[in-house]
């Protein structure tokens, strides 16, 4: 009796899913995640308490040079950890159920996030104050481990929507073990 491969027994052969298991997506609705969302939250108000507070006074003190790669660095920090809340909240709702992968995919939901470098050069960056070179690179840090997830995670499911997953070898050998004994 020959043995039945075609994509029909694949339910069978994977399971009641036919669709392999996504390490992203655990990754996305585990701790880990829930580590990462309050980071990065916790630092969008770290940012936003110094700028409010102890950054005004001490760009008051900076030189007129400074002082405008202040304002830009701000800026550019500003922007990067807004990108990032946004796609933390994103996630965060396609976690709870507020919204499907697939929305958070499409164009008026999906974050952009781009890799932004510094404002200044590394001269004028080391005049600037300790609290906001610490920040900016915190946040330079915490980008660049958004934007791999981000990457492995919607390139995972664009993989996944273009291809049907092959049967794995060893699935093929069970089938084949239980067809030998159910006979």
């Amino acid at each position: 009796m020959p043995m039945d491969l075609s994509m029909s027994r694949a339910p069978e052969l994977f399971g009641k899913e036919k669709t392999p298991v996504s390490l992203v997506e655990k990754l996305i609705s585990s701790e880990a995640f829930a580590s990462l969302y309050h980071e990065g939250m916790g630092l969008v108000e770290e940012a936003a308490a110094y700028l409010d507070g102890d950054g005004r006074e001490e760009a008051k003190l900076l030189s007129r040079d400074t002082s405008l790669a202040y304002s830009a660095e701000s800026m550019r920090l500003t922007t990067r950890l807004m990108q990032i809340a946004s796609w933390l909240l994103l996630q965060r709702a396609v976690h709870q159920g507020e919204m499907t992968r697939h929305q958070s995919a499409a164009g008026r939901h999906r974050v952009r996030l781009q890799q932004q470098e510094l404002a200044s050069s590394s001269e004028i960056f080391k005049r600037l104050p300790d609290r906001l070179r610490e920040l900016s690179l915190d946040s330079l840090r915490l980008q660049a481990r958004i934007i791999l997830m981000d990457q492995l995670l919607y390139a995972e499911r664009e993989i996944s929507e273009k291809v049907e997953p092959p049967i794995s070898p060893v699935l093929l050998q069970l089938a084949r073990l239980r067809d030998a004994f159910s006979k």
